[in-house]
């Protein structure tokens, strides 16, 4: 059996974390060729050590200089570059054939399309890349003979319940009899609390998810529902899916990751453990199964599943991104680029928790609209969106 050779974007963060655990169990089928982080380099060095890619990637030249000299102290040969069209390198190299698209946010577009464009094996677990780009992602996909693989648990698990590769690769018409896809949430830390009460939410708060773990911004996104609102745009270009064929439902247990209806009436569901190895693990041996580390589901102990609709009041970004789905054009970048500026003005303390989404519906009603016709029109939304987020946030008064 040929190695998998992986790079690795976003290699420090838990999704990176995750996947190097499954490598790690599997040395006979993966390697390393390239690692990437922004400014997270004392954690990257270690990574190198353990990994020995090829290419090590940072976000600026300072981080480049202290990772280098710390990988050469140690007698590393690893090749330390760093900027974005380094990113973008390591991800079309010849010498890769698997990219595990992990970094959050927008930053994550060009190396991801470069992935496509160039033909390989894509792990996205980057939502973003399509929620901004779309149709012109998955053309590229599809033009360039790539082959892309959802990471994130919800949409790998609607990939395990379709009925075969035709359905898989996107052919919405009710092709195999499928009639619903519905994403399951846990409805993050703020699932029962009154709206009212959500204005004096602090950061930690909203970090503290009760079953995942992950990034900040991640966990924030969880917190408004906007994670999950990004995902019914994901699903809907992943799998072809017209959005009001798309439900959510909550589910705070979070061991059914999502389900697929069909016309007879059955319901397809694929659960397990909430641990981000068991769809890498699913996706990096596609169509094989290995050992993900993560143990096996106990329903005995779990005893009860429960679900519940969504409450729009408590969660208006979900409702924000779902209207944004429905305009098309370049609305859903606007949607994505006003949510970072927010969540991470939030996670700095200068704007409240409820302010995220009145920002981002701020942002999107201001903001003419447009067809997506090129990647530039979408990078021009994208920056003028954080440009109309910061002067939103600018006048809002800095919580207490």
């Amino acid at each position: 059996m040929q190695k998998q050779r992986l790079t690795l974007l976003g290699s420090t963060g838990s999704i990176g974390d995750s996947t190097l655990d499954v490598v790690a169990r599997h040395p006979d089928r993966f390697s390393i060729y390239a690692l990437t982080a922004h400014r997270n380099g004392d954690k990257l060095v270690q990574q190198c050590l353990r990994f020995a890619p090829e290419v090590a990637v940072v976000g600026d030249a300072a981080t480049a200089a202290q990772v280098e000299q710390k990988l050469r102290a140690a007698g590393s040969k690893t090749v330390v570059t760093y900027g974005p069209e380094a990113l973008v390198a390591v991800s079309k190299s010849a010498s890769c054939d698997t990219v595990v698209a992990a970094i959050v946010g927008a930053a994550g577009l060009a190396p991801t399309l470069a992935a496509a464009k160039a033909g390989k094996r894509i792990l996205l677990a980057n939502k973003e890349a399509l929620v901004m780009s779309g149709d012109i992602f998955m053309n590229a996909v599809c033009d360039n003979g790539a082959v892309l693989l959802p990471v994130d648990s919800e949409h790998n698990a609607v990939f395990q319940c379709l009925p075969d590769e035709g359905a898989k690769r996107g052919g919405w018409g009710g092709r195999g009899g499928v009639t619903k896809v519905i994403l399951t949430a846990s409805g993050g830390p703020f699932r029962t609390r009154e709206p009212a009460t959500l204005v004096d939410v602090t950061p930690d708060e909203a970090c503290k998810h009760p079953n995942w773990s992950m990034g900040r911004k991640i966990s924030v996104d969880s917190a408004t529902m906007m994670n999950k609102g990004l995902e019914v745009i994901e699903a809907h270009y992943l799998f072809n899916v017209p959005g009001e064929r798309i439900d959510v439902l909550i589910h705070p247990q979070s061991v059914i990751h999502s389900m697929v209806s069909y016309a007879d009436g059955s319901v397809l569901a694929q659960l397990g453990n909430p641990d981000m190895r068991t769809p890498i693990a699913h996706a990096l041996a596609f169509p094989d199964r290995v050992d993900s580390g993560v143990a096996q589901l106990d329903l005995t102990q779990i005893a009860t599943l429960t679900f519940e609709k969504p409450n729009y009041e408590r969660f208006p970004c979900l409702a924000l991104a779902m209207k944004a789905l429905e305009q098309g054009g370049v609305a859903s970048a606007t949607l994505n680029a006003a949510n970072e500026v927010a969540v991470e003005a939030f996670l700095n303390r200068r704007i409240g928790f409820t302010a995220i989404a009145r920002t981002v519906e701020s942002v999107l009603d201001a903001l003419r609209n447009q067809a997506a016709t090129s990647l530039d029109v979408v990078l021009e939304a994208d920056a003028a969106a954080r440009r109309a987020a910061h002067t939103i946030i600018d006048s809002l008064p800095v919580p207490a």
